[in-house]
């Protein structure tokens, strides 16, 4: 038995046999969920038969398909940790760097066709009619990653409310146009989106316009602590 959370799980089978049922009942989700428009309406019947199964054989691994749904889930955030930390491992001068050859971030990429080969998943997990929490767990998930790395070597005068909002701000900006592209087919390819997602990151107010507005970002987050510090005290 493993434990999550205060949650004790039973220990899933890791012989070759066990995993290629899983890993059918989990193609066989994604293929119904899409066909039927909505995870709520997929049935353990439909799920065994797509995948050439029995419902007994789906008993053998899942309670039902919420339980499905989880592992599914649960495999690939696994995944997507191991893609993001490599991901974020770039540092300021690598972004600089990929940013004046137009090439993507290190690891970009990477990430992009793992979402792209697993499409139909993530289609059926974020798009209409899926798992509205899948996307949140990402977003958690990758702040987790991020955080750290994120805060190595910024100056201290950043740090308070206004840079976790300023990363809360980014993941859910960087999350938001992933889901955006899968829902729009993915019709740019993985190099193209690599690129359009490592420019975004740097985007300030204007720049479409040709209006470029500069802000020393640290004296503003320095400001707003003080002004938070001020208010407080005028509570007290």
């Amino acid at each position: 038995m493993t434990q999550s959370a205060g949650v004790i799980e039973p220990e899933l089978s890791t012989d070759r046999r066990s995993v290629r049922t899983r890993s059918a009942l989990v193609e066989a989700l994604a293929d119904e969920a899409l066909s039927v428009g909505d995870l709520g309406r997929v049935t353990v019947t439909a799920v065994a038969e797509r995948a050439g199964l029995t419902r007994r054989s789906f008993y053998t691994h899942f309670k039902d398909i919420p339980d499905l749904v989880a592992y599914a889930e649960h495999q690939e955030l696994l995944e997507l940790k191991a893609l993001v930390k490599n991901l974020v491992s770039t540092d300021l001068d690598g972004l600089s760097d990929a940013l004046q050859t137009l090439n993507p971030s290190p690891g970009s990429i990477e990430l992009l066709e793992h979402i792209r080969n697993n499409g139909t998943l993530y289609l059926a997990l974020l798009g209409e009619g899926g798992d509205v929490a899948f996307i949140e767990k990402i977003k958690v998930l990758v702040r987790e990653v991020a955080a750290p790395r994120a805060l190595d070597g910024i100056d201290s005068r950043a740090i308070g409310s206004f840079f976790d909002y300023y990363l809360t701000f980014v993941v859910s900006a960087e999350c938001g146009v992933l889901v955006r592209w899968l829902s729009g087919g993915m019709r740019e390819s993985n190099e193209v989106m690599a690129r359009i997602m490592t420019a975004l990151m740097f985007v300030r107010p204007g720049d479409l316009y040709g209006r470029q507005i500069d802000i020393s970002l640290p004296l503003y987050g320095l400001a707003l602590m003080q002004l938070t510090h001020q208010e407080e005290q005028h509570v007290s």
